[in-house]
C-alpha cells in the first residue's frame, strides 16, 4: 500500500522526535552532556552562523569591514609587511624579529626549487586538466618524497619545512612557461615572494612596483578566517592526517565555483560588457535574467570589504599609470550602477577582494585560469596556520545529521517490488 508522502517540516519534526528518544541520560552520561543538548536545536544549513571552534589566528569583523591578522590590520600589513613576513606572522603567531625574518626568507626562499620528478609531472599533466588539480597531485607528492624526509603525521612541526608554502608559486609559473613552450627557470633568492613569481612567469625581472604589488596580493589572501577550505583543512587534520593532505584538502575545497574563481568570472563577465557605455545596458539585462554579478556581495562582510579596498587603490594608480584607465572606469561603473540598483531595494552590497583582483592580475600579465591557483599559494599560509591550531587542542570533527529520510521498513524482495 502506497504510504502517503510528508513535507519536510513533518519529516525534521519526526527526526527531531527520534533524536529525543535517543538521547543518552544526561544525568548520568556528563562526558556527552555538550553533544547531546545539540539535539534540541534545529541544523543550519552550511553551518550559517554556527560556531564551529575557538581561534586565534584571524578576526574577520563583517559589522564594521575590518580584518586582521594575529591582532594587526589588514591595512597595516598591506602598508608595511612582506608576505614572507606575514607567513612567519600567521604561523608562529608572532611578528619576527630582525634575525629571525632573514632566517626565515632564507629557508622559505631556499625551498622554491622543483626537482625532477615535479617537473615531469607538470609536463606530463593533462592539456584538459585544471591547474588546481596539478597542485594537489605536487602537494601530495610533496608529502613522501622530501629530499629531508621527516615523518608527516600529528606530532610533526610542519613550519620546519616551507615546500608546501614556497613551492607552490614555482610550480604554477613553470606550469605556464611549458604551457608557452619555455625552459624551466631557477628561483632568484635576491627577490621577494610575489616577485619571484613574476620573475618566473615571465623570464624578466618585474619592476619594483609589480613585485610589491603581487606581494601584498598574496598578503590580502593569505589569511580569512573559516571559510570553506579553512574549514575543510582543519577537518582532515582534527583525524590526524599530515599537513600536506589537509592542504590538499583545502585546494579540492578551493577549487570549487562557489569559493574559488569568482574574480575569473568576473573578468569573463567584463569581456561581455565591453566597454564603460554598454554597463548600465548589460546590467538591467543581468539583473532581470537575475544573474549575479560577480565581485559583488559577501557572505560576512555588510560594507566594503576591507581587502577590495587596498586592492582598488593599487589597482587604479597601475591602471593610471600604465595608460589602462578604461578598464578601472569600467568597474566603478558598474560598481556605483549595481549598488545603487540594489540600494533602490533596500539590499545595499559592497565589493568584495575578487572585484579588482582579477583586473590586476590581468595588468600583471597573468592568464586568468591562474587567478584561483594564486588564491591558493597565497592562502597555504593561513592553511597552515590553521592545522597547527587544530592539533594543539585537537579533537576530531563529528558534527550530526538531522535525519528526515523514511521510518523503520521491512525489506522486500526483489520478486515482489
Amino acid at each position: 500500500m502506497t504510504q502517503p508522502k510528508q513535507t519536510i517540516g513533518q519529516d525534521k519534526k519526526k527526526a527531531n522526535q527520534r533524536i529525543e528518544a535517543l538521547r543518552p541520560d544526561t544525568k548520568t552520561n556528563t562526558k556527552n552532556r555538550k553533544e547531546t543538548n545539540m539535539a534540541d536545536q534545529d541544523f543550519a544549513k552550511g553551518l550559517e552562523g554556527v560556531i564551529a571552534t575557538d581561534s586565534k589566528i584571524c578576526r574577520v569583523d563583517g559589522i564594521n569591514g575590518k580584518l586582521y591578522y594575529r591582532g594587526y590590520s589588514i591595512q597595516e600589513l598591506a602598508a608595511n609587511s612582506t608576505f614572507e613576513e606575514t607567513t612567519y606572522l600567521l604561523i608562529y603567531g608572532r611578528l619576527p624579529s630582525k634575525t629571525e625574518l632573514a632566517d626565515f626568507q632564507e629557508n622559505m626562499r631556499g625551498s622554491r626549487e622543483l626537482n625532477h620528478t615535479i617537473l615531469n609531472m607538470i609536463r606530463d599533466f593533462p592539456p584538459q586538466g585544471a591547474p588546481m588539480e596539478l597542485l594537489q597531485s605536487v602537494i601530495s607528492y610533496l608529502s613522501s618524497s622530501l629530499v629531508h624526509k621527516i615523518e608527516h603525521n600529528s606530532t610533526c612541526d610542519c613550519r620546519r619545512t616551507l615546500h608546501q608554502i614556497a613551492q607552490i608559486t614555482t610550480v604554477l609559473a613553470t606550469y605556464q612557461r611549458f604551457r608557452e613552450g619555455k625552459e624551466y627557470l631557477h628561483s632568484r633568492k635576491d627577490l621577494s615572494h610575489g616577485a619571484n613569481f613574476l620573475y618566473l612567469l615571465r623570464g624578466t625581472e618585474p619592476s619594483e612596483q609589480e613585485g610589491r604589488i603581487m606581494d601584498i596580493c598574496m598578503i590580502l589572501h593569505a589569511e580569512h578566517g573559516l571559510n570553506a577550505s579553512t574549514f575543510t583543512a582543519r577537518v582532515v587534520a582534527s583525524s590526524l592526517a599530515s599537513c600536506y593532505s589537509s592542504i590538499s584538502a583545502g585546494i579540492g575545497s578551493l577549487s570549487g565555483s562557489l569559493h574559488g574563481g569568482a574574480n575569473e568570472k568576473l573578468m569573463d563577465m567584463v569581456d561581455e560588457i565591453g566597454s564603460i557605455d554598454n554597463v548600465d545596458a548589460w546590467l538591467d539585462q543581468a539583473l532581470s535574467e537575475k544573474r549575479k554579478v560577480m565581485g559583488m556581495g559577501h557572505r560576512v562582510y555588510r560594507t566594503k570589504d576591507p581587502r577590495s579596498i587596498v586592492m582598488e587603490e593599487m589597482f587604479e594608480k597601475l591602471a593610471k599609470e600604465r595608460g589602462e584607465r578604461q578598464l578601472y572606469d569600467l568597474l566603478k561603473k558598474l560598481e556605483t550602477s549595481f549598488r545603487e540598483r540594489m540600494e533602490e531595494k533596500g539590499k545595499p552590497i559592497h565589493p568584495n577582494v575578487d572585484f579588482f583582483s582579477g583586473a590586476m592580475y590581468t595588468l600583471l600579465g597573468i592568464e586568468r585560469d591562474l587567478f584561483t591557483p594564486i588564491f591558493a599559494a597565497s592562502r597555504a599560509p593561513g592553511w597552515l596556520a590553521h592545522i597547527l591550531e587544530q592539533r594543539q587542542d585537537n579533537r576530531i570533527y563529528r558534527p550530526a545529521s538531522l535525519f528526515v529520510g523514511p521510518d523503520p521498513r521491512p525489506y522486500v524482495a526483489i520478486d515482489q517490488r
